[in-house]
C-alpha cells in the first residue's frame, strides 16, 4: 500500500466510526505496512535489532513440539526464527514429517533472545548424549534472554546444565527425571522461573508460545496471534492428564510411552554424573 492508497483508506474510514478510530491508531512503517501506534497500547513493539529465536531441530523429535510455538512466534513482526541443526539437510521427526533447518549450529548468532528446545523420544535420548549439541546449548544458554523448552526438551536443557536450581516441567511421563539435573519438577502445563520457561507435553507448545509472546511483546500481541491462529480449544474429551483420563486410559498410555523410559533414565543419570551432581 503506497501513501496515496493509505490516504484514500483513511478517507473511507472517516465515514465509519469504529474504522476511523482504528485508523487513527495506525501508521505506516518503512515498508508501507500498517502498524499500531497507539501510545496507550501495552504491546512491546521491537525496536532496532530483531528478536532472535533459535529453535533446535534434531532427528527423532516431535514436530508438533516445535511447530506449535513456531506458528505463534514466527508471525510476529520483528521476529527472526532460526531452525538450527548441525547441517542443512532435512531432519526426519518421530512420525515421519521432515523439517528443514535454516541455519547451522556453527553459524548461529552468539546472542539469542530465546533459546528453544523441543522434545520427543527417541531423539531426546540421543541429544542428551550429544556433546556438540549440549555444548552449543550451554554456550547460548548463558547469554540468552530466555531459555525454553517443550515436552522432554527440558531433559536436554537439564543435560546441558541449564536447569540446576530452577523449577521446570516436562511431559508427564518423564517429569520425574528432572531432579536428576538439579531441577524442581512442577505438575503444570507451563512453568516460568526467572528466565526459564518450560512447557509440558507436545500440545502445550501453543500455550507456551503465547506466554512467551506476551513476555516478549506484551499481552495484546499474544492475543492477536491467538486470534490469527484461531486457538480456541474445545477438545472432545477431557483426558489430557492422568488424573483426567483415569486409571484405565492412563495404563494404556503408559504402555505406549514405556519404551525408552528406562534408557532415558540411564542417560539422565550419566548426564548427572557428567555435571558433577552425584
Amino acid at each position: 500500500m503506497d501513501r496515496r492508497e493509505f490516504n484514500r483508506w483513511l478517507g473511507v474510514a472517516a465515514s465509519v466510526p469504529w474504522l476511523a478510530n482504528h485508523a487513527s491508531a495506525m501508521s505506516q512503517d518503512r515498508g508501507g505496512n500498517l502498524t499500531a501506534s497507539d501510545p496507550d497500547s501495552n504491546q512491546k513493539k521491537p525496536a532496532g535489532d530483531p528478536v532472535r529465536i533459535g529453535m533446535l531441530l534434531y532427528p527423532g523429535m516431535y514436530a508438533l513440539d516445535l511447530v506449535g510455538p513456531h506458528a505463534i512466534l514466527a508471525g510476529i513482526p520483528g521476529v527472526e526464527t532460526y531452525l538450527l541443526w548441525k547441517g542443512l539437510q532435512p531432519i526426519p521427526t518421530h512420525y515421519g514429517i521432515n523439517l528443514v533447518p535454516t541455519l547451522t549450529l556453527a553459524n548461529c548468532p552468539k546472542k539469542l533472545d530465546v533459546l528453544f528446545v523441543p522434545g520427543g523420544t527417541p531423539g531426546t535420548i540421543a541429544m542428551m548424549q550429544d556433546n556438540e549439541v549440549l555444548d552449543f546449548l550451554a554456550d547460548r544458554g548463558k547469554s540468552a534472554r530466555y531459555v525454553t523448552s517443550v515436552c522432554t526438551g527440558s531433559l536436554i536443557l537439564g543435560a546441558a546444565g541449564l536447569l540446576q536450581g530452577y523449577r521446570a516441567t516436562s511431559h508427564w511421563h518423564k517429569r520425574d527425571l528432572l531432579p536428576l539435573f538439579g531441577a524442581m519438577p512442577q505438575e503444570s502445563r507451563i512453568v516460568e522461573d526467572r528466565n526459564r520457561i518450560t512447557g509440558g507435553g507436545v500440545t502445550s507448545g501453543i500455550d507456551f508460545g503465547l506466554l512467551l509472546a506476551s513476555r516478549l511483546f506484551g499481552d495484546d500481541e499474544a492475543k492477536v496471534q491467538q486470534l490469527v491462529n484461531e486457538y480456541d480449544p474445545h477438545p472432545p474429551f477431557v483426558a489430557g492428564t492422568p488424573p483426567q483420563a483415569g486409571q484405565v486410559i492412563t495404563a494404556r498410555a503408559n504402555q505406549i510411552l514405556a519404551e525408552g523410559y528406562e534408557e532415558t533414565r540411564v542417560v539422565a543419570l550419566a548426564a548427572r554424573r557428567r555435571l558433577g551432581l552425584s
